[in-house]
């Protein structure tokens, strides 16, 4: 019998979500004024950063189940930060504290510095109407995935 892959597992969404993250911060750090681009930015960086942090508990299942507690642990501590700074971001934006949301915007930033993105990748422009659905989600009291495209 041969393994059945999923391919929208966790772990492959929270890798696009982190390189997305990472194009979308680069490209924050090039604004000059704050604009309805801008707002998308951000909005997408806290609903990214609130989907990683909502699939962390998925990805440490098959660890427990296996009795891996130290490595899930471990795992649960190194991706802690996601969910705290979505959470303080998310006040932000609905505050429009702009002088708060660019120290948590570099701090994202170091998290993610690792990751290398080539001019011509193929990600697009994954931000385009996440205001929307941040203002949506912040109307009903919880957060939606972001589309990602």
């Amino acid at each position: 019998m041969t393994r059945v892959i999923n391919p929208h597992s966790a772990g492959k969404s929270r890798n696009r979500l982190s390189r997305q993250i990472a194009l979308s911060v680069r490209e924050l750090a090039q604004r000059q004024t704050i604009d309805h681009e801008t707002r998308d930015l951000v909005a997408f960086i806290v609903l990214a950063l609130e989907t990683i942090a909502a699939g962390i508990d998925e990805s440490v299942a098959a660890w427990e189940k296996r009795g891996y507690w130290v490595k899930a642990d471990r795992f649960r501590l190194e991706w802690e930060w996601a969910g705290q700074t979505a959470g303080a971001l998310r006040t932000a934006l609905q505050d429009e504290d702009w002088e708060a949301i660019l120290p948590l915007v570099a701090q994202i930033a170091q998290q993610f510095a690792g990751i290398k993105i080539s001019p011509n990748h193929r990600m697009g422009r994954p931000w385009i109407g996440a205001y929307a659905h941040f203002s949506a989600s912040s109307s009903r009291g919880k957060s939606s995935k972001p589309s990602g495209r």
